[in-house]
């Protein structure tokens, strides 16, 4: 999708994220958008059509990357582990850049907002379902994974770990004495990926 926007859009949808993570979508205004972005408000306007629609713009604009990225990783010449194992790095990966608009996402999906009225994002969540679906189903027909593998709750699996971690960011910062940002970040490319990546592990994978 960023192929489609041009500078200007993409600065509007920077801003949005910001401001919707910070006050939320209803305690952001057009206007706001507009005044941060130092551009007309007819220009948002423009470009987006609406409030809703601007969101819906910026949820593909910055999930959509992670959809093509697990496209890709079916065809990788990759054991079955050892794709999941990268799957979740993805996944991680990707939410931890986009901290923003995944908030804003939580906050909506828990609210029971507008994003689950996004008919393309839910497209975006099969598909990555699918993706996920063909990596497992490629393990059991080689007698990796288990068949009675529950597939949809995967990923909520993974997310949900993560969303915890963030959650409760001062606790485990705390008790894991990770006393800057780079060293927190670290620690989620690290130790809490590679605790997600044992944890589906032990799910999939039948027991010696």
């Amino acid at each position: 999708m960023k192929n489609d926007l041009n500078d200007k859009q993409i600065q509007i949808l920077e801003v949005a994220e910001k401001l919707f993570a910070e006050k939320g979508f209803d305690g952001t205004s057009i206007r706001d958008i507009s005044k941060v972005a130092k551009i007309n408000i007819a220009m948002v306007s423009y470009y987006f059509g609406s409030k809703e629609k601007l969101l819906e713009s910026l949820v593909l604009f910055k999930t959509s990357g992670l959809k093509e990225q697990l496209i890709n990783l079916i065809e990788e010449n990759l054991e079955p582990v050892a794709k999941i194992n990268k799957l979740i790095t993805l996944y991680i990966n990707r939410i931890n850049c986009n901290r923003g608009i995944y908030r804003i996402l939580h906050f909506e999906l828990a609210s029971k907002k507008r994003v689950l009225e996004l008919p393309s994002f839910s497209e975006i969540k099969k598909s990555n379902l699918k993706s996920l679906e063909l990596i497992i189903k490629e393990g059991q027909a080689k007698g990796v994974f288990r068949k009675d593998v529950i597939i949809p709750l995967i990923t909520p699996t993974i997310l949900g770990t993560y969303f915890h971690f963030q959650m409760n960011k001062p606790f485990f910062e705390d008790i894991l004495n990770l006393k800057t940002e780079e060293s927190y970040n670290t620690y989620i490319r690290t130790d809490l990926t590679k605790h997600i990546q044992q944890t589906i592990k032990a799910l999939l994978v039948y027991e010696n």
